[in-house]
């Protein structure tokens, strides 16, 4: 006896038969053999979709970067961050920190701060420092990748991020960020690239807001001004 067909389902009956894959294979070669117009195609893709920042790009970031929930801290100088790491850690009772960069850790160690090196007791890692790649203007966002000493984890296991950053890494926008990010090695981006906005919060369960779960849940900015220096 031959099947009624469905009145409600257009599709023909050689697809409809078919496995799922099979299903996904054809949709696919009927896609190639009679692809869709595209209703954008004058779109001038070299034009930035945003409309143009009314602050200077470290302005921008400390707004939008604190409306995340972050922490920023300006200093005038390398000194002047110095004196403020203290202040922070002092008023926080942070007695030790982890960091793998030669030169935080000098910087920490002169401001009288007990310094670890990750390693095999990284659960117990709190506070960690490091530097960052970029911070991108628009976004408020902090960009670290796995090219940095820091590597990968010292951005995801610490309950605190401290980043130790300069005005002259400040970029724009992603665009730019990306761009300068494979300048600076050499036409390879690193394996690993993540961007950071503000400390990490999740709501998906029961609609609850959590801090710190899936890393950090505060995220301190440290930047001292090197263009006029």
């Amino acid at each position: 006896m031959k099947k009624s067909r469905n009145r409600f389902n257009t599709r023909p009956e050689h697809i409809r038969e078919s496995t799922s894959r099979e299903k996904v294979l054809k949709n696919v070669r009927h896609a190639l053999i009679e692809p869709a117009v595209n209703p954008f195609s004058r779109t001038d893709k070299n034009n930035s979709v945003y409309k143009p920042m009314t602050e200077d790009p470290d302005i921008t970031f400390a707004d939008e970067f604190t409306k995340t929930g972050g922490k920023f801290i300006f200093c005038e100088s390398p000194e002047d961050m110095t004196q403020k790491v203290i202040s922070l850690f002092d008023s926080k009772l942070w007695e030790q920190v982890w960091a793998n960069d030669s030169a935080l850790i000098g910087l920490l160690k002169h401001a009288g701060i007990k310094v670890n090196k990750p390693g095999s007791d990284d659960r117990e890692m709190k506070v960690a420092v490091t530097t960052c790649e970029y911070l991108i203007a628009r976004l408020g966002s902090v960009m670290v990748s796995s090219g940095q000493v820091s590597g990968r984890k010292m951005n995801v296991y610490p309950e605190i991020h401290v980043v130790i950053a300069f005005t002259s890494q400040i970029v724009n926008d992603l665009q730019d960020a990306l761009s300068k990010l494979k300048n600076k090695y050499n036409g390879k981006i690193p394996s690993l690239v993540s961007v950071i906005t503000g400390p990490s919060r999740t709501a998906d369960i029961e609609k609850t807001l959590v801090m710190g779960a899936h890393g950090p849940k505060e995220l301190y900015v440290f930047m001292a001004d090197d263009l006029n220096t």
